[in-house]
């Protein structure tokens, strides 16, 4: 078991558990040798499902809500190949609508949330794509400009928190995206990571 650090907060390190690991491993060893994305995504949903099967790897201190949804780096490449994050959702709490830019998995650990779709109909018009999909503890999705990159995500309990881990083909902090507002303006902005409390 290693130990992992924060960016920006390198004061704080925690045990890095044995099935994240294998998980990170996993996937440093397949963007090492060139994998296209279809097969990043096909094995990397296994892997993810796998790592969420069990619910007790994740250390207390990165499953905190705050008074917005938080995002807590759990493995950051030093090359900025990919992350992965566990995206803590309080009650009710819910994203705008947003891109990704890069290819993303999201598995649910603990409670379940809802992704709307959306695609551009049109120059200024933002629409959903079909009904708003339900993940439940152990379901995992994905997202890239390849299949589909814009959605909107909420927390599917407004009394509980939820939690879902998430690996994305970047050093998704520090990506330059953009929410959009349903007549499609997009607002720059890059999420940064939370801070554990």
């Amino acid at each position: 078991m290693s130990d992992w650090h924060l960016p920006g907060n390198p004061a704080i390190a925690a045990p890095r558990p044995a099935a994240l690991g294998l998980f990170v491993d996993r996937l440093d060893q397949l963007l090492s040798r060139g994998a296209g994305e279809p097969e990043v995504l096909a094995s990397g949903s296994a892997w993810l499902a796998e790592l969420i099967a069990s619910d007790d790897w994740l250390p207390e201190p990165w499953t905190r809500p705050g008074e917005r949804y938080r995002q807590y780096p759990l493995h950051v490449d030093p090359a900025g190949r990919f992350s992965v994050v566990s995206f803590v959702w309080g009650p009710g709490q819910a994203t705008p609508i947003h891109d990704h830019l890069t290819w993303g998995l999201i598995g649910v650990l603990r409670g379940a949330e809802f992704s709307q779709g959306f695609h551009f109909a049109g120059r200024h018009a933002m629409v959903p794509s079909g009904a708003p999909v339900r993940l439940e503890r152990g379901q995992v999705d994905a997202v890239s400009p390849n299949i589909g990159d814009v959605h909107q995500v909420r927390n599917a309990f407004d009394d509980r928190v939820s939690i879902s881990i998430h690996a994305y083909g970047a050093d998704i902090g520090r990506v330059e995206r953009a929410t959009y507002s349903e007549d499609g303006t997009p607002t720059p902005f890059v999420s940064g990571y939370s801070q554990i409390p």
